[in-house]
Formats: structure tokens, C-alpha cells, sequence
């Protein structure tokens, strides 16, 4: 039967050992931050009405702090057309020009991001919606024309992104609020600009990767990145840069997905240590890193 005195000192040890894990996993806690997921939220998923609402009902389901960055789809394209505004591509890239800007920022900036919203307010998911320019959120400068596409053509009013307001981000996830980014930036001089939705959703990962352990996640109508475009079941589960590199050159991924793919590895060599690429379906795995393609280093 043991002392008392010896009793007391197990019991101290037991404590002191508890306090010593505790202090760790604090620590640990400290040194990589909150969790925070950047999803993006694009492709053929905006235009469908069902399959936007179940992503969003999923979307709503996570807990913790989350950033929704949503594309425009093709309703921009249809009410361009509707209003007579003629549509401008080179070598499949939309030029934007003075009046389809116009269009852009009503419908990404105003019907889409409000009617998600509303969506997330009805499943109780306190969330915002911001363009770039709400709370200075996104500055952008006008990209100069490219050499490689038409005969130095410019884009028009397409915006790369300069700075992300991570002290206006903060404090939005601080209160509580959910933010929802459209596609639309500006210059700081009363300029918008259309702006690629998967190089902000890269930014604004980027810029939080200090303050929180971010999570960047891709979702569309596909379950990862393809050997095979046309072979759903054909997901490459594991891509690093190199091989990124090898199956570019092999003409093995689509075109449509190598710009998501080379923001995907920015935002890793930028510091953000989760990245995955996934059908809208597979949210609530993806945010597990369960499902998609994962991207390493």
C-alpha cells in the first residue's frame, strides 16, 4: 500500500505531465494558426441552380473560419448577347472591354454573389458579399497587353492582383461574418476590373497564410485533375510540380486547367500548406483533404 506522500507526488506528476501536453499542443496551435479554408467556387456549378444549392448547403456545414471566392459562369456571356454587347475572345480569353465591364460587374459583383448570399443567410451561415473594391478588399492593376496573344492584344479591363486587406479579412472572420468574393477588383484610382476568380481565391490564401493554417481548395464539375478529360474515374490523387511539368509537356492535362493549376502552385510556394482540387460534390472530404487531387511539394 503506498504513502500518502507518494500518492501526492503521482498525482503532481500526472498534472505537471497533462500541463506539459497541454502547453505543446497550445503552442502548436499558436505556431500554425486557425484554420481557415479559401474555397473557390466556378465552372459549370454556377450555372447549375441544383448543384450550386448543394454545394452551398455543404459549404454552410463547415465549421470554422471560411472564405467563398465565386467565378461568373456564362450568364455574363448571355446578357452581354441579350443587350447587344458584342463578345470579344483571342485565343479563347474574354476581352474585356468598357461595356461587357459593365455587364461583368452586375452580374458577378451584384445577381450571382447576392443570390449566394441569400442562400448561405438561409442555412444559417452568416455571410457577406464583397467585390474587391467593399472595404478596399482586393487592389488590382490593369494588366498591359500580351505579346503572345493576337497582335499584342490587351485584354481590356482585366485587373492582376496587387494586394489582398488582410486587417479587413480578419476582422470580418473575427465577427463572425463568412465572406463571399466575386471576381471584380479595383485599381484604387475609381477603376473596376474583371479578375480571375482562381488567382484571387490564390491571393487571398496567400495573404492569410501568416495569420491562419489555410486551406485552398478548387471546386468544379470534375473530381481532381485528369489524365483523361473525358474519364472521370482517371483523377491523378498526387501532383507535384515536376510532374505537373511532365504531363504539360505531354499534352496529358487540358488546357482549362493548367492557369489553375500554376495559381495552385503559387499559392503552395507562397506558404500555404493544403491544396486540393475537386468536384463541388466532395466538399465536406475535400476540406479533410480526402478527395481530389492534392498538391505537394
Amino acid at each position: 500500500m503506498g504513502s500518502a506522500g507518494g500518492d501526492r507526488r503521482n498525482i503532481e506528476g500526472s498534472l505537471s505531465e497533462i500541463d506539459a501536453y497541454t502547453r505543446i499542443h497550445v503552442i502548436k496551435k499558436i505556431e500554425m494558426g486557425e484554420p481557415l479554408f479559401v474555397i473557390k467556387i466556378g465552372g459549370n456549378i454556377i450555372d447549375d441552380e441544383s448543384s450550386l444549392s448543394s454545394f452551398l448547403t455543404s459549404f454552410a456545414e463547415i465549421e470554422g473560419n471560411k472564405i467563398l471566392v465565386h467565378g461568373g459562369g456564362k450568364l455574363a456571356t448571355r446578357v452581354a448577347e441579350a443587350m447587344g454587347i458584342a463578345q470579344q475572345m483571342i485565343d479563347g480569353r474574354r476581352i474585356t472591354d468598357a461595356e461587357t465591364l459593365k455587364v461583368v460587374t452586375m452580374v458577378y459583383a451584384g445577381y450571382i454573389n447576392k443570390n449566394i448570399v441569400a442562400t448561405l443567410q438561409s442555412e444559417n451561415c452568416d455571410a457577406a458579399g464583397f467585390s474587391g473594391a467593399d472595404g478596399n478588399l482586393i487592389l488590382s492593376h490593369k494588366r498591359g497587353a500580351d505579346k503572345n496573344i493576337g497582335d499584342g492584344a490587351e485584354y481590356g479591363f482585366v485587373g492582376d492582383v496587387d494586394k489582398v486587406n488582410v486587417r479587413f479579412v480578419k476582422q470580418l472572420l473575427e465577427t463572425g461574418i463568412r465572406p463571399v468574393v466575386s471576381p471584380v477588383t479595383h485599381d484604387g484610382k475609381g477603376q473596376l476590373l474583371n479578375t480571375n476568380a482562381d488567382t484571387i481565391a490564390q491571393e487571398i490564401a496567400t495573404a492569410l497564410s501568416d495569420s491562419y493554417d489555410v486551406s485552398l481548395i478548387y471546386c468544379f464539375e470534375k473530381r481532381g485533375v485528369l489524365r483523361n478529360a473525358e474519364d472521370d474515374a482517371s483523377v491523378i490523387e498526387n501532383m507535384d510540380f515536376t510532374y505537373f511539368e511532365q504531363l504539360t509537356q505531354n499534352n496529358v492535362i487540358s488546357a482549362g486547367m493548367i492557369p489553375k493549376l500554376k495559381n495552385a502552385f503559387a499559392a503552395l510556394h507562397a506558404g500555404v500548406q493544403h491544396i486540393s482540387i475537386g468536384h463541388a460534390k466532395d466538399i465536406r472530404m475535400m476540406v479533410e483533404h480526402k478527395a481530389g487531387t492534392q498538391i505537394r511539394s
